[in-house]
């Protein structure tokens, strides 16, 4: 059975006994900080189960897109080395919001197991938790005589956090045969490969409080996870994940491309299938290489799987047409894959092409360190973690290459230098509940705020609840606090869009709104300060928008819009948003393309936005069930969350009926583009690979923004007596003027140094030192690129720079001296007494540090130490 007919076959199991089929959630979870990556099946209903959400559909069942490499749940390190660890996986689940419990969600998985999949009765056994008799009993009713081990550690009892909804848990476990080493759950041998577990069932039927009592939930609700890659090698009878369809052909496409099947690559090919998964799904949900968060994480897995391609041989490009095949085997089940085909090809390839350059100057570099290292030394830890962070070359593999060179590492420098990377790949984020209870606390108790933010900017509405200090009061007489109403005008920041500001006025206070926020799905929350008087709950307040600042925000909404349109139409449909930011002040739009927007193009991009604010397009809002808005060319957003039914925002020239942009969006907008005023591009740059980012301004922005030019243009033309139409060829020619200088300044230090050199000779080489003022790093490097070393020599130069306060030093060594005295030993005696930082080469290094100018002699004199 193919894993794609394994996951229908789950889904519409559960459909016909009147589940809602929902879609996975993006792999990077919205509006959770907590999380990394979703990891499970339920991250998308974490809402649901604090009660910050309150639930569209009592049962669901969903597909889910897992991600497991980094943070608290890594095993990034393990993939490819055992059966059953990946970086990328997919969850199956059932889940029920104070529906169905134990007795229903015990009978669907066994009935799906036994009857849907056909797995024998005999094969199969369960573990629950020693406290949680019900369980056993219900198993023992519907399964008969089941093996059920109790277990009493926590492996069998499930929390989202310190606090909040948790439970017991029962795992059932297939049995691959005695063929196959490996024991019973709770057995000293448990992590054998005989006995996998297949299906974990969560009774979530307590909440944990700060205190750590446990108290019983009054909806007890059903959360559940199977792993597709799991039962998959179950139904295809094997015991490894990696033996299984998709995996597979991952596998052997890849083996064709590079000619070989040698076993002794085994682990690396794998290794490689696994990570070409979680890289596309990562792309596709927006996230990119960085060096942070989660674009480090991506960054990490591709460079980890590139790796694996260069042990195997592998020394051009080869993963970005893997990503191919991922998407021709998975893109069915997942749509966005499709979608962002180009982009994750062009993103990957641009990164392969990165690595195999670093990966070459690694090699050199290694080399280099070589040269300098008696046999027997140790390479320095953080050499050989800047090879392994930068390079991507993993200790194991520094470790080989200088075992034959009888040098090793330092592995205390290495663990110093890898923990200070894990603190910055870690993830802020504790895994507890994001709001915490209040905020669950509110939303039971008050419900969804109404939003009537759409049709009008005021209205007149009852305070509900008042938050001040975190803590909820029933009055405020002075300070910051955030107001809970009915209903409300204001727009809480999200999709982009910047939050509302304005203020609530009542018979007793005035309340001024700073920002606009929404908790959950439902609660906007006022974020302000109370200027005037007091308010107190029970209040009728009236709620007013900025409406100039909204207005504003509504321009530079629509202008996105009209941007997305334009990038598409002259760079092409591979454009795709990968984020924006937009307010009163102007907009940031982020998007998926392969090098830098010419100057030429960018203007075509203005010209083409401001031609259809002038044509005056008509805004038209649509609410349409989501897969139809999809299916007519509505754009989404890469990795957002959309329910079934969404918001649609619609410009057309109303004359010919032209569509120029349809987008999912629940953003306020202008209702005819001429509103904008005029669109004018600030600059585009990029910010990762493959990514570039426009910033833009729109209607009164663009006048304030030529009135600030002007004045920055006269205030440069003054000092330069000359006009401001002038100003560019003035600029022209100083710039001249003063290239001309510099090349004076450098040729009279040029000569003032080699006046100042003191040369000594000796038997086997000739010293050459200087102590020198007012030098800087770059005049240092000047000397050396305009002198000549004689093969036996040894040249020093020592700068007191004034203006700045250092010590800088230069030191080059001749080719016959660079094996006795390579030039960057001979600097650590300089970096010991400076406390500076440098480096080089056994030819030229090169240091600064310090403090006290009156080091420099001490300097020259320890370098000369080493020498004699």
């Amino acid at each position: 059975m193919l894993t794609a007919d394994i996951r229908s076959a789950f889904l519409n199991f559960f459909a016909r006994n009147d589940h809602r089929v929902l879609a996975s959630s993006p792999v990077v979870p919205r509006g959770d900080a907590s999380l990394l990556f979703a990891n499970a099946g339920m991250v998308q209903f974490k809402n649901v189960f604090t009660g910050l959400e309150v639930p569209t559909f009592p049962r669901v069942t969903t597909a889910q897109k897992c991600i497991r490499a980094g943070g608290k749940h890594n095993d990034l390190d393990q993939v490819g080395f055992t059966a059953r660890h990946h970086t990328f996986f997919e969850m199956l689940g059932n889940f029920s919001f104070g529906d169905y419990f134990k007795e229903e969600a015990i009978e669907y998985a066994w009935t799906f197991l036994t009857a849907e999949l056909g797995i024998p009765r005999s094969k199969l056994l369960v573990t629950i938790h020693s406290s949680d008799e019900d369980a056993g009993r219900l198993w023992r009713k519907i399964a008969g005589d089941i093996t059920i081990i109790p277990i009493s550690s926590s492996d069998n009892f499930w929390s989202m956090g310190e606090t909040g909804p948790c439970g017991p848990c029962s795992e059932i476990f297939y049995d691959h045969g005695d063929d196959v080493p490996g024991g019973m759950p709770g057995t000293a041998d448990e992590n054998g490969d005989r006995y996998v577990e297949i299906w974990n069932i969560v009774f979530m039927q307590l909440e944990k409080k700060s205190d750590g009592e446990m108290i019983k939930l009054s909806r007890q609700s059903i959360d559940t996870g199977m792993g597709l890659e799991r039962i998959a090698a179950v139904m295809q009878g094997v015991c490894d994940n990696y033996d299984t369809d998709i995996l597979k052909k991952i596998i052997e496409s890849m083996a064709a491309g590079d000619g070989s099947r040698d076993d002794a690559q085994k682990h690396s090919r794998r290794a490689i299938a696994d990570h070409v998964r979680a890289i596309s799904f990562l792309i596709a949900d927006g996230v990119l290489p960085s060096n942070e968060g989660r674009g480090y994480v991506l960054r990490r897995i591709l460079r980890r799987a590139l790796r694996h391609g260069n042990l195997m041989g592998l020394t051009e490009p080869f993963l970005f047409k893997l990503c191919d095949v991922v998407v021709d085997l998975m893109g069915d089940a997942y749509q966005e894959l499709r979608k962002a085909q180009a982009t994750i090809g062009s993103v990957v390839r641009l990164e392969e092409e990165k690595f195999l350059d670093t990966l070459d100057r690694g090699l050199k570099m290694l080399q280099q360190e070589l040269e300098q290292l008696p046999s027997g030394g140790l390479l320095m830890g953080d050499v050989a973690f800047k090879l392994y962070d930068t390079y991507g070359f993993p200790l194991d593999l520094t470790q080989d290459v200088l075992k034959t060179h009888g040098i090793g590492v330092d592995l205390a420098g290495f663990d110093a230098a890898l923990q200070d990377q894990r603190r910055r790949a870690k993830w802020a984020g504790s895994g507890t509940s994001t709001e915490g209870d209040l905020w669950r606390i509110l939303r039971a108790k008050l419900g969804p705020t109404e939003f009537c933010g759409y049709e009008t900017m005021s209205c007149f509405s009852q305070i509900v609840a008042i938050v001040q200090n975190g803590e909820e009061v029933q009055a405020l007489s002075s300070g910051r606090a955030q107001l809970l109403v009915e209903k409300t005008p204001f727009y809480a920041e999200s999709g982009g869009q910047c939050g509302d500001a304005g203020e609530i006025k009542t018979a007793n206070g005035l309340f001024a709104v700073a920002d606009t926020k929404k908790y959950g799905d439902a609660l906007i929350v006022h974020e302000g300060e109370l200027l005037v008087g007091s308010i107190g709950v029970s209040d009728l307040g009236e709620l007013a928008i900025d409406r100039q600042r909204r207005r504003k925000i509504m321009a530079n909404h629509s202008a996105t819009h009209l941007l997305q349109a334009a990038l598409k139409q002259v760079l092409g449909n591979h454009v795709a948003q990968r984020g924006s930011r937009l307010d009163d002040r102007g907009l940031r739009f982020d998007f998926s393309h392969g090098s830098a927007v010419t100057a030429e193009d960018l203007q075509k991009i203005e010209n083409l936005v401001n031609s259809w604010i002038i044509d005056g397009l008509t805004m038209q809002l649509r609410v349409l069930d989501r897969n139809e808005a999809i299916n007519s060319g509505a754009t989404a957003l890469f990795g957002e969350k959309y329910g079934d039914l969404v918001r649609t925002v619609r410009f057309y020239n109303p004359g010919s009926e032209e569509e120029i942009s349809f987008e999912l969006c629940g953003g306020t907008h202008v209702s005819n583009s001429s509103e904008i005023g005029l669109f004018k591009i600030l600059f585009e740059t990029s910010i990762g690979s493959g990514i570039r980012r426009i910033e833009a301004i729109s209607g009164i922005g663009i006048l304030h923004h030529v009135i600030g030019l002007e004045k920055l243009l006269r205030q440069s033309s003054e000092p330069v007596k000359c006009s401001p139409e002038e100003l560019p060829a003035k600029i022209l020619s100083i710039s001249d003027e003063l290239k001309k200088k510099k090349q004076e300044l450098a040729v009279w230090k040029q000569r003032v140094a080699m006046s100042a050199l003191h040369i000594v000779e000796k038997a086997d080489l000739i010293l050459q030192y200087a102590l020198l003022e007012a030098y800087s790093p770059d005049d240092l490097r000047g000397l050396k690129d305009n002198m000549s070393i004689l093969d036996r020599s040894i040249c020093i130069f020592v700068s007191e720079d004034h203006a700045v306060g250092k010590i800088h030093v230069i030191v080059i060594v001749g080719k016959d001296l660079q094996k006795q005295h390579p030039a960057s030993s001979l600097l650590k005696g300089a970096m010991e007494i400076i406390g500076g930082k440098g480096g080089g080469n056994a030819v030229c290094a090169q240091c600064s540090g310090g403090n006290n100018l009156q080091q420099a002699t001490d300097v020259l004199e320890a370098i000369l130490r080493q020498i004699s």
